[in-house]
């Protein structure tokens, strides 16, 4: 009698102490992602506010150039170093033979194998880029043409895609002239995305070069 009465005793003990680790723990009611108003929820994250990231091990990219540089990047090529498209454009930020070499890549291979290589041919290209185009910079940047405000990241990121040249035909006609890649996208279609970044930083530098 003694051990059936042990025996349940300690069944019972076990299945209690089991179950306890299955019990809800209490939560707060309001999940990190969201806040209350009077209005309702509202999402406080992801925040375009930087200041909503100063106490966060979160990056914060906004308009700073490391944003600049890899929205480009993720439109180029997704962000694949080793990216080649169907008209021979090469790595993260799609540069042709012709572009490289002008920066001082002669190289196709090592350039498309090394990252590091691409990184700096991105800068000496804006570089180089922005030297070119410091008068189209100084005149039009802050002005509006066909509904778009013209910004220095947005006139760079134009010359990425099409061109010194190009950029310069669209600014001095007022957007009448622009031009369209192998794949349809525009100069215009390019300042408007990419306006309003960072990119005071970069030195104009007529003999910019990755060496």
């Amino acid at each position: 009698m003694i051990n059936k009465w042990t025996f349940y005793t300690s069944l019972t003990v076990i299945i209690a102490f089991l179950s306890s680790g299955f019990k809800p723990i209490d939560l707060d009611s309001n999940l990190w992602f969201l806040s209350k108003k009077t209005d309702g929820l509202h999402y406080l994250f992801p925040s375009q506010k930087q200041n909503n990231y100063t106490d966060l091990n979160v990056p914060y990219t906004g308009k700073f150039f490391v944003g600049y540089k890899e929205a480009i990047a993720y439109r180029e090529s997704q962000g694949k170093y080793r990216q080649i498209n169907s008209i021979g454009c090469m790595g993260k930020y799609q540069f042709g033979s012709e572009t490289l070499r002008s920066i001082g890549v002669h190289n196709d291979d090592l350039f498309l194998n090394s990252p590091k290589i691409q990184e700096k041919a991105f800068i000496a290209l804006l570089s180089k880029n922005k030297w070119e185009l410091k008068d189209e910079i100084e005149k039009y940047d802050g002005s509006v043409i066909n509904g778009i405000l013209i910004t220095e990241s947005g006139i760079l990121a134009a010359a990425h895609l099409g061109g010194v040249g190009s950029v310069k035909k669209y600014l001095r006609t007022n957007g009448k002239r622009y031009f369209r890649d192998t794949y349809g996208t525009s100069i215009r279609s390019y300042i408007r995305i990419f306006g309003g970044y960072d990119t005071s930083f970069i030195v104009a530098d007529s003999n910019a070069s990755v060496n």
